[in-house]
């Protein structure tokens, strides 16, 4: 037996969450069980707990939880053995499939990736879905020719988890980094990160005033979507590019197609769900050179699984600084 946050829905439709004891037998169908370490907590997984599933669930009883990190138990893939340390993020886990708030997962061989030397299952966590998003952002980035040299780096969302993560790394490879956040008391947060301009939200997230403005940042890692995006969009430099992450700010994009047309600016969409093993392989390698570990340490906020309803509800809430690493365990 092993415990788990289960969510269940009533036949009146009433949610309700809370830990349950599991047996193995009540694991879905998969290649590989592993004895979970460490989870962490997304935007997926508080509205995972609301009434409807935020869309996202499909069947009840749900285990949610869409990262995980620990030690596989069994496998019945080549490519896995007892005690391999692995990571999964997305592939739907923890939203059409059971997912990490549990002490034990059974999952598809094709879901993992092997840890990279020198990065620890709490580690990994502390990185999870946000952080690997942030990544997968800045090698877009790069891909399209961003270099230090070129300039500012705007972060949209900074003191949220893929903000955090993605000034952390780009600061440490020698960027100029500018943080957009709506909490005044995140400053001292974020110049320990490596931000070296605040921007207050109120000057960026609102209505587009003229197709394109002063040209200030070189490229820009955005996690919030809306109005904001659209207005950044119009001070990328000529040729810049925004990787665009999140939409927490809302999903509509009322953007001005002058930027691209006058400027050739570039829009880059960021999965993090599909991506294949080779570019998670080559995330998780660059996450293990670049992104410090004593700046990720100082992310991170502890909790364990008895606490998952409230930080669903309070990461809704956009109340979540930083990154919170579950001890499933604990």
């Amino acid at each position: 037996m092993f415990n788990a946050v289960l969510i269940e829905k009533d036949e009146d439709g009433t949610v309700t969450a809370g830990i349950k004891a599991l047996s193995e037998e009540q694991l879905p169908d998969g290649d590989v069980t592993v004895a979970v370490d460490y989870s962490t907590v997304n935007y997926k997984d508080g509205l995972c707990f609301t009434a409807n599933g935020g869309g996202l669930v499909r069947n009840y009883p749900h285990v949610p939880g869409i990262d995980f990190a620990g030690t596989v138990e069994s496998s019945q893939d080549p490519r896995y053995s007892a005690g391999d340390k692995v990571v999964l993020t997305g592939w739907r886990v923890g939203e059409a499939h059971w997912g990490g708030f549990s002490q034990k997962v059974r999952v598809k061989a094709d879901w993992l990736v092997p840890l990279p030397d020198g990065v620890t299952p709490r580690q990994a966590m502390g990185v999870g879905t946000a952080g690997i998003a942030a990544m997968f952002g800045i090698l877009a980035l790069e891909d399209h020719g961003l270099t230090p040299e070129k300039g500012t780096v705007l972060v949209t969302g900074a003191a949220g988890g893929v903000g955090s993560i993605a000034v952390a790394i780009l600061s440490n490879l020698g960027y100029k980094v500018a943080g957009v956040t709506g909490r005044p008391e995140s400053e001292a947060y974020l110049k320990s990160l490596g931000v070296s301009e605040i921007i207050p939200r109120d000057e960026v997230n609102e209505a587009i005033k003229r197709p394109m403005e002063s040209a200030r940042w070189a490229g820009i890692v955005d996690a919030v979507g809306g109005e904001m995006l659209a207005r950044v969009l119009g001070q990328l430099v000529y040729g810049g590019s925004a990787a665009a992450i999140g939409n927490a700010g809302g999903a509509k994009l009322p953007a001005n197609v002058i930027p691209f047309l006058l400027r050739g600016v570039n829009l880059l969409g960021i999965d993090s769900v599909m991506q294949p093993y080779e570019n998670r392989l080559r995330a998780w390698q660059r996450i293990g050179k670049d992104l410090p570990m004593d700046k990720l340490e100082a992310m991170i906020s502890p909790a364990v699984l008895a606490d998952m309803p409230e930080l669903g509800a309070q990461i809704l809430k956009g109340q979540v600084q930083g990154r919170v690493v579950v001890d499933v365990n604990g």
